[in-house]
């Protein structure tokens, strides 16, 4: 059970190559949506260490649900210029990313109280490649893809 538990990181992880390197690159980014993506990136990592870091209790807990109720409403933000500038099949493709988001938090929130070993490492490596994603996010599209514009 646990290890299906996992299905939702790497459905995350795909979705995002594919809406990244298919969708974002074919049309490229304007400068909203160059620094909006990273902040996404980032309430997604703030949740990711959080669970890593901090010791759960009720209270930890009740602080993690804060942050992943901000992250699932952020990554909404940009849907309303979306509409306007993306084909519909990389509305669909978010549409995915909006419900497998909420699926990965409400996990990372039910596995934390037991978090040790194999799942606190692969916990550990989901946090470091959403880490590198931002670092790519932040240098690609606003200082190597911004100037080829």
């Amino acid at each position: 059970m646990r290890l299906l538990m996992l299905l939702p990181y790497l459905v995350q992880m795909l979705a995002i190559g594919l809406d990244e390197f298919i969708f974002h690159v074919r049309r490229g980014l304007p400068k909203w949506e160059r620094i909006g993506h990273p902040l996404d990136t980032l309430s997604v990592l703030a949740c990711f260490l959080f669970v890593l870091c901090v010791p759960y209790s009720p209270l930890a807990l009740k602080i993690y649900i804060g942050l992943a109720i901000f992250s699932c409403i952020l990554v909404t933000k940009d849907e309303f210029v979306h509409k306007h500038v993306c084909p519909a099949s990389e509305q669909w493709l978010h549409a995915v990313l909006f419900v497998n988001h909420s699926i990965v938090l409400i996990v990372t929130g039910i596995l934390w109280p037991s978090l040790e070993g194999a799942f606190y490492a692969f916990l550990g490596a989901q946090a470091g490649f959403v880490f590198l994603f931002f670092l790519y996010q932040v240098i690609y599209w606003n200082f190597i893809r911004e100037n080829q514009q």
